[in-house]
């Protein structure tokens, strides 16, 4: 009954919306949901994967030739153009194709290439595949593993000396002597539960973490990670769509309140083969081990959260004399962060210390002060040096040289992005190297040696480009991406505007907003609005970059289209605004955007009795919320992928933004969904894939009870077998996205 129902709003939809406004879909200025998402009509050009060499002064990059891949070395000022690894030389003797390749790496001395290539996905990204080397010297490509099943190793990389390659399989480490092919297994232990050298779901998802070992700098030892994660307990999902009788699919998740996985790290000689463990002060169960680096060949720092993630350690451990002890301690009431969400953050996972000054220091970014900063820490002596002094947060780092940091940061407009420098040496010379006419989002990926930067800039209505520029001139040196046909593109199609507002609530709380008005937007008029809510402390949604096609799809109906950023989000305004979530998930957040909504909707020319609102995953979390919580405000949602019950998301999220549920569970049941689902009182549509390993589809069902208990109504489009972001299969995206836009325009749109 339910898919009958659905079904039959999406076809009355389809026709109501295909005559609206006077406009019809052949109406080339107008966009529809098949020229968005079935056609290659909008397609944008993106950036390729680049590899820069020689400090910089040349970079490698993929680039294609009648639908088979090359690799182009070009001398990075001058831009002239050589052939690194051709489509022969890329083609295995037994093959008539070239190896696809998904990303390479170069050894230290830049003899060989490493190729990774028929990549399969874990989790949340291709981390498995075939690796194949490409040695200069002998003209050879060789592959790597070839006793393993296809497609089977994971995170190879070479000795410094280029003697081996290490890599893992079946979670073990292997290394494999490159002139014999001589393979040999160092770890042995590995079966699933005992995770070497790679990470189990958590620590990917939560902390970016997915290669587990590192070579040290003479190539004689290997560091790695260790998990047992026998005592994980195991959620099953239900496939029930590829075979007659449902299958079981088995995942280790450690639920809020249970303990993580057990961490150590360990560190084996290649030559003899013997492993050593580092015996970390505490509990292995209670802790979380997220990075862990060379400094030398024989000495490590690594990184240790205690379980509530509010204090962290820095240990330095010397092999030779086996000796620990730490060098930096970091402390919060509220939590300590290792990576830093941002517009900006380019390097989610590498959380790794910037070793400075030949090994003597590092940088560490921290929120011990008012605003996100900078320092440097002395190794030796624990003295901390402030970098970048300021009233204004640091919003990422890019790269440092031997004097010099390169960060992002907006000190005057949170919703934008810009470059700076600043020396290393903590006199606070900071420079602004983004030029002004780029207002908007920049992001960079700049040369090890600092002369040069990939400059990508995009705002409201401007889609990516991507420059090729000197620095610190940023002078152009070439345009790689500029996406004009896409702009040509946009030119012809009805355009919104777009603007910044700043909206205050009665409780004295300023947030920045972003607002689509309708291409025609005339004042006198009364618009229905749709707010795009995310609310939590991974991400912010009032930035100034391109929109994109849903929102302007969205804009050519009708809508204005309203973004918020509320306390808690990672946006630039200061430590007290992002930390003040803490323990209050569901409640501050959805207050904020509550509140803001009631003011912003004071405007004449908002419709206040046709208000809709929609987000994925936090953001439908948000949505549930708002619409439990102010359903006065709010009158139709859409909810895709909520964590409804918060007890029922991982540990490491969750306990870093709310505690101990063992400690405070009032404040995990108060800022849940389905405390409040008798509430309801709008349209609500609920989405959910019934794969989905991260926000489990047992979220969306325990909120159906509670609905269902209240005799609440509401719609439900379960997407079978589909994860988190609800795209695999056939038309996912092109179904889920209709669905979405027939929904909004049946219940904002018909009669009042």
């Amino acid at each position: 009954m339910m898919q009958y129902r659905t079904t039959l709003f999406t076809l009355v939809s389809i026709l109501f919306c295909s005559t609206i406004f006077g406009q019809t879909i052949n109406d080339s200025s107008m966009l529809t949901i098949d020229r968005i998402y079935a056609s290659t009509e909008f397609r944008q050009d993106r950036m390729r994967p680049i590899q820069w060499t020689d400090e910089g002064e040349s970079y490698v990059i993929i680039e294609y030739s009648d639908d088979q891949n090359e690799l182009i070395k070009y001398q990075t000022a001058s831009q002239e153009k050589s052939t690194y690894l051709s489509v022969s030389q890329l083609t295995p003797d037994d093959r008539d194709e070239a190896l696809r390749v998904s990303s390479f790496s170069l050894s230290d001395d830049g003899t060989k290439a490493l190729i990774f290539t028929n990549t399969s996905r874990v989790w949340r990204t291709n981390t498995k595949g075939d690796y194949w080397v490409y040695d200069f010297n002998t003209q050879r490509l060789t592959q790597l593993g070839v006793s393993f099943p296809s497609s089977s190793l994971m995170f190879a990389k070479f000795s410094a000396d280029n003697q081996y390659v290490a890599y893992v399989h079946d979670f073990n480490i292997y290394i494999e002597e490159y002139a014999t092919g001589e393979i040999t297994q160092l770890t042995q232990d590995g079966t699933g539960d005992i995770i070497n050298g790679t990470f189990d779901w958590v620590y990917e998802e939560e902390f970016g973490c997915r290669d587990g070992f590192r070579w040290n700098p003479a190539g004689d030892l290997i560091a790695y990670w260790q998990l047992d994660a026998s005592d994980i307990k195991t959620f099953y999902m239900i496939n029930n769509t590829d075979s007659i009788y449902a299958q079981l699919i088995p995942l280790q998740y450690p639920k809020v309140g249970e303990s993580p996985s057990s961490c150590q790290v360990k560190y084996v000689d290649i030559n003899t083969q013997k492993i050593k463990n580092i015996d970390i002060p505490g509990d292995p169960y209670q802790h979380y081990i997220p990075a862990m680096q060379w400094i030398n060949d024989h000495q490590l720092l690594i990184q240790q959260l205690n379980r509530k993630q509010n204090h962290l350690k820095v240990w330095h451990y010397d092999i030779p004399s086996d000796k620990l002890e730490v060098v930096y301690e970091e402390t919060e009431d509220t939590w300590v962060d290792l990576s830093y969400p941002d517009a900006t953050a380019s390097n989610w996972g590498e959380n790794d210390l910037v070793i400075i000054d030949d090994g003597s220091a590092f940088l560490r970014m921290t929120e011990n002060d008012a605003y996100r900063h900078v320092y440097k820490i002395n190794i030796s002596t624990g003295d901390k040096t402030l970098i970048t002094p300021g009233d204004y947060d640091v919003a990422s780092w890019s790269v440092t040289t031997e004097d010099m940091l390169y960060f992002m940061a907006s000190p005057h407009n949170p919703t934008q992005r810009y470059l700076y420098q600043v020396d290393l040496a903590g006199r606070g010379d900071t420079t602004r190297l983004t030029p002004l006419p780029y207002t908007g989002v920049n992001r960079y990926n700049i040369s090890p040696n600092g002369d040069y930067a990939w400059h990508s800039h995009s705002d409201a209505l401007t889609p990516l480009t991507v420059r090729l520029v000197e620095l610190p001139t940023h002078d152009v040196i070439s345009t790689v991406v500029s996406n004009n046909a896409f702009a040509e593109k946009l030119q012809q199609l009805k355009m919104p505007t777009v603007e910044y507002h700043q909206i205050t609530t009665d409780e004295g709380i300023t947030m920045d907003a972003r607002m689509i008005k309708p291409y025609g937007f005339d004042e006198s008029q009364q618009y229905p609005v749709i707010f795009h809510v995310y609310g939590e402390p991974w991400g912010a949604v009032a930035n100034d970059q391109f929109i994109g096609l849903w929102h302007i799809l969205l804009s050519q109906q009708g809508f204005v289209i309203i973004s918020i950023d509320n306390r808690g989000t990672p946006t630039l305004k200061g430590s007290a605004w992002r930390k003040s979530i803490y323990r209050n998930i569901g409640r501050i957040n959805a207050q904020d955007q509550g509140k803001a909504a009631q003011e912003i909707l004071k405007l004449p020319y908002l419709d206040e009795s046709r208000v809709g609102v929609y987000g994925w995953s936090g953001g439908g979390s948000m949505t549930l919320n708002l619409l439990f919580q102010f359903p006065e405000v709010y009158h139709v949602g859409i909810s895709g992928a909520p964590v409804a019950y918060q007890l029922y998301y991982d540990n490491i999220y969750q306990e870093r933004y709310m505690g101990l549920p063992q400690e405070n569970l009032e404040d995990f049941i108060a800022g849940s969904p389905i405390t409040h689902a008798a509430n309801l009182q709008g349209k609500l549509l609920l989405i959910h894939g019934t794969g989905d390993d991260n926000v489990h589809y047992q979220n969306s069902e325990r909120l159906i009870n509670e609905l269902i208990k209240h005799n609440k109504q509401f719609d439900f489009m379960p997407y079978p077998n589909r994860s988190h972001g609800a795209y695999e299969g056939s038309n996912t995206v092109r179904h889920k996205q209709q669905l979405m836009f027939n929904y909004f325009l049946e219940h904002l749109l018909g009669e009042k």
